[in-house]
């Protein structure tokens, strides 16, 4: 398992806390998970209070903040600034939308907040696109992880450019990164291990689930196949068939 900013994790699945139709819910889905991070909204925590503070601290994971909402460098700064003092933590999940269908990020907004951030002692994870001149700034910015999506989020789509998510890994190859948002089944999140990903984080795909316990549990184990089916070294797709039953041995009719 990569480092996260010299924290190692036991965990390759990141879990998000919101819209689960109650926190006994929510508690359990993280049990059967074996997530060893959840994303945690500042406006969630200061909407819920106490309690729902409480429930996560219980969770004994680690707490990823996030600037879930935030559309100017401004509001993600000091979101960021909020979410230290109430998680006490350094690491926050940068997200700074530029368009409001989508939920794109804005790329020229997310680099600016994620040097700032970086020069305030943040521990920025930025959820970004798969653009590898993105990838370059938010590296030069001070990010040590990258979080392209999978597809916008809360769509469900899984990988919608497969091609880019490779190139990203190829390019970056000691980077951690992480695929965040727009993946809906567990095969997807397989897939993304398989591309040779350190870690994906969902919500909406556990949260929403008719069965949230059910699909958390089957995302922990379609990240650990998908991870090991990287680490396997997996045959190469070719265009012709080849015979997997040997002819050394076969008699010969003439």
């Amino acid at each position: 398992m990569r480092d996260f900013y010299g924290v190692r994790l036991d965990s390759r699945l990141m879990l998000g806390t919101a819209q689960y139709p109650s926190p006994a819910i929510l508690a359990e889905a993280f049990r059967a998970s074996g997530a060893g991070v959840a994303t945690v909204s500042l406006r969630r925590e200061q909407g819920a209070g106490q309690d729902f503070w409480a429930l996560i601290r219980e969770l004994g994971v680690r707490v990823l903040p996030n600037t879930a909402g935030c559309y100017t460098v401004k509001e993600a700064v000091t979101t960021a600034h909020m979410a230290r003092e109430v998680f006490e933590t350094p690491w926050i999940k940068l997200e700074v939308i530029g368009h409001a269908d989508t939920l794109q990020p804005d790329p020229f907004g997310l680099v600016e907040a994620a040097r700032i951030l970086a020069d305030d002692g943040f521990a920025v994870f930025p959820y970004t696109t798969e653009d590898l001149v993105l990838a370059d700034r938010l590296i030069e910015a001070g990010c040590r992880v990258l979080m392209p999506w999978g597809a916008p989020i809360g769509s469900g789509l899984g990988l919608n450019n497969r091609y880019g998510l490779r190139a990203l890994r190829a390019h970056f190859p000691e980077v951690p990164l992480v695929v965040d948002a727009g993946l809906g089944l567990p095969s997807q999140a397989a897939e993304a291990m398989e591309l040779g990903y350190d870690a994906v984080l969902l919500n909406t795909a556990v949260a929403k689930a008719g069965d949230p316990v059910a699909m958390a549990r089957a995302f922990a184990l379609a990240v650990e196949a998908g991870r090991l089916a990287w680490a396997a070294d997996p045959m190469e797709p070719r265009d012709m068939a080849a015979p997997s039953t040997p002819v050394i041995g076969k008699a010969w009719l003439t």
